[in-house]
């Protein structure tokens, strides 16, 4: 059952983020940086950011990294809106938008140099996938704003799924969380829409390499960090 009114959305926000709070408390949680720390530590890092989290793994890292500082962009289905009043009650902002409604305009908003809000998150395979398929709007984004794309991998230990397009994961109490953030990818400035293509292989390859390390982290209890695959495509200069 989809809900659609507004004080019914602004209800079950505030009845999820205080689920969402007190399963946090019971989680083992640990992270890992392969580059320089962007989460933790945003306001000493130089470059704007540009956070990418897989749609299904957002929950958890708004809770642990989410600040005034960053924004996330949601989409304008029921389920977005339902899921951006839950970000609003941690206190980031939000750009609300999606490839059917809206999502010119949320482009236009976060591109524009008076946009209030220094770093983004994500969902690159949002808002209704494929799953854990990057699309070009995230390197469109870094482009056009010259935010640097640290891609986040989440590992959740037997986590429940829901029944959605990206079986949206739900941590289970006291069980095991990890996070792994990867190096921060520079994408050139003003790339046609010819030229997108290579970077979004290399961050569709960087989110499904630090997404496999956080979950062999979470399954096993091992940390073990594997090598960026090769690209195959030659990157534009």
């Amino acid at each position: 059952m989809k809900i659609r009114n507004p004080k019914l959305v602004a209800a079950a926000s505030w009845l999820a983020s205080q689920a969402a709070f007190a399963v946090v408390k019971t989680l083992h949680f640990d992270h890992h940086c392969i580059g320089p720390d962007v989460a933790y530590g945003r306001p000493t890092y130089p470059d704007r950011i540009l956070l990418s989290i897989w749609h299904e793994k957002l929950l958890l890292p708004t809770i642990k990294f989410g600040g005034p500082d960053i924004a996330v962009l949601i989409s304008q289905h029921a389920d977005g809106q339902l899921l951006g009043g839950l970000i609003r009650k941690m206190g980031m902002g939000l750009v609300c938008g999606s490839s059917t409604r809206g999502g010119v305009e949320a482009v236009r908003q976060m591109v524009r140099d008076d946009f209030p809000y220094r770093n983004m998150a994500i969902t690159p395979d949002g808002p209704r996938g494929p799953r854990r398929v990057v699309q070009p709007g995230v390197i469109y984004i870094a482009s056009r704003t010259g935010m640097k794309v640290v891609a986040m991998g989440v590992g959740y230990n037997r986590p429940w799924r829901l029944k959605s397009w990206d079986r949206f994961a739900i941590p289970r109490p006291t069980s095991r969380v990890r996070i792994v953030h990867g190096e921060p990818i520079t994408i050139p400035p003003n790339l046609r829409s010819s030229e997108l293509e290579p970077y979004r292989l290399l961050v569709q390859t960087e989110m499904d390499r630090v997404d496999g390390i956080a979950e062999r982290w979470a399954e096993t209890g091992r940390l073990r960090i594997t090598k960026p695959a090769a690209v195959p495509l030659k990157l534009a200069s």
